[in-house]
């Protein structure tokens, strides 16, 4: 399990996220505030406040983590 800050600051970002996150096995959690939601679902995410950084934990099952950090790259903040 790995957590990390992402933002998705826009509805294009959260189609790119949702459709970039879901050829991946592992679960994703997204969390703001109390709120947390599957990373999988564009109902979710579009529950959240998604003008703030949201806290992205990757659930990983299938040693995949490595691909995933690489190819949400543009969505996370440091």
């Amino acid at each position: 399990m790995l957590t990390v800050t992402i933002l998705l600051d826009s509805v294009e970002k959260v189609q790119r996220f949702v459709s970039t996150i879901s050829k991946y096995s592992c679960g994703f959690d997204v969390e703001s505030g109390y709120s947390c939601v599957d990373g999988k679902s564009l109902v979710g995410l579009f529950s959240l406040d998604i003008s703030k950084p949201l806290q992205l934990t990757i659930n990983d099952g299938e040693g995949e983590i490595e691909d995933v950090l690489r190819d949400i790259q543009e969505f996370m903040e440091y």
